[in-house]
């Protein structure tokens, strides 16, 4: 069948097809809203901590340069105060690019969370397909991103020339500035002009976040059929449902027919039913339905009962109110007490009668069963 277009995908992403899509490493992400706290986290810093840092490099290059003539002939003395300026440097920028490390990692879970997928990370040879890679390339996704970096270029290009030139005597009398004073003064110039410039940002990155949502949805789109399909997967298949229901009910009936040659009798209607009743004198409390069955489950039940020489009496009203009011391992009803005694109490004067010799007992009649528990017997 041939694939669906993106014109038949018309129903928003499941709850479970956002999940999947999650677990593969797909989600929200604006390259924007990240390059816009990173660079402002970075002017944050700047304008904050921008006099503590032209101090550390003021010192460092008044450390730098000032040494004994002596120190001049001794190479050795050079690379000692080189590694002593780059310390002094990575001290003084130290805290700036912890905040930096900070925005790096808090920045992402602005759109889309905390995610850690190595599903991303496989290797997806499709991607080599170079067809494919000009469709990409031409691609509507393609183009938004070209109009996306036309107009931010557009815009932090004018927004820094406007700065620049709106600052061009500051920066040329810098020239005649002392070092001490003109290191803070650039540095505060540039945190000054920096902040105008990723300000421009800000619109860029209030643009770009919901095109990537709206995006990202959209490539999530599921068609009707996939509604369908997911559905069926949830719910499970209706087929494999009713094999999975056969195998329980066959692998139920066979637990079941294993018990009728434990059972101490098996009452009948006398073809269409049957049921098989157990008793354990101090471990039940009542005798307990072990096996029943309709039409053919009844005959193999009379079957194995005379294969195993369980007693077996036709009873109808006991028996059609057993099947209907109980259910496999169930203790009978408290109004059949009596009717179940008078059975049992057979049975097992039939059991002695087999070993020990004798008068064959009579079958019980006219057991009491209440006419509400009998199907056929109720007034309904």
């Amino acid at each position: 069948m041939a694939e669906e277009s993106d014109l038949e995908k018309t129903e928003p992403a499941s709850p479970r097809r956002l999940e999947r899509a999650r677990e593969d490493g797909q989600v929200a992400r604006s390259r924007e809203l990240v390059t816009f706290v990173m660079l402002a986290t970075g002017v944050s810093g700047l304008w904050v901590m921008g006099e503590m840092i032209g101090n550390h490099f003021g010192s460092a290059l008044r450390n730098g340069l000032q040494f004994e003539r002596a120190s001049a002939f001794d190479e050795s003395h050079m690379m000692v105060q080189a590694g002593t300026a780059v310390l002094q440097g990575l001290q003084a920028l130290m805290p700036l690019l912890g905040m930096m490390m900070v925005a790096a990692l808090l920045a992402p879970m602005m759109l889309g969370g905390w995610l850690f997928s190595t599903k991303s990370l496989a290797p997806n040879f499709s991607k080599l397909n170079p067809v494919s890679g000009i469709g990409r390339m031409f691609s509507t996704e393609s183009l938004a991103e070209l109009v996306k970096t036309m107009v931010k270029s557009l815009l932090i290009g004018g927004v820094a020339w406007w700065v620049i030139s709106g600052n061009v005597v500051s920066i040329m009398a810098l020239m005649s500035e002392p070092v001490h004073s003109a290191l803070p003064h650039t540095l505060r110039l540039v945190t000054s002009s920096c902040a105008l410039i990723v300000g421009s940002l800000l619109l860029v990155a209030a643009i770009d976040v919901p095109y990537q949502l709206w995006s990202h949805f959209r490539k999530l789109r599921m068609s009707t059929e996939d509604l369908r399909q997911e559905q069926k997967e949830n719910d499970g298949d209706p087929q494999v449902k009713a094999h999975i229901r056969r195998q329980q009910q066959q692998m139920a009936k066979r637990r079941m027919m294993s018990e009728v040659p434990k059972a101490d009798i098996i009452v009948t209607n006398p073809t269409h039913f049957a049921v098989a009743l157990k008793y354990i004198d101090k471990e039940m409390r009542a005798p307990r339905v072990v096996a029943k069955g309709a039409d053919l489950v009844a005959l193999r039940i009379r079957a194995m009962a005379e294969d195993n020489k369980i007693p077996i009496l036709e009873a109808p009203p006991l028996t059609r109110a057993l099947y209907r009011h109980t259910q496999l391992g169930d203790e009978i009803p408290l109004a059949l007490y009596g009717a179940v005694a008078e059975v049992l109490a057979w049975a097992y004067q039939l059991h002695r009668q087999i070993s020990e010799g004798g008068v064959v007992p009579p079958a019980p009649r006219d057991l009491p069963v209440p006419e509400s528990l009998d199907p056929l017997g109720s007034p309904a």
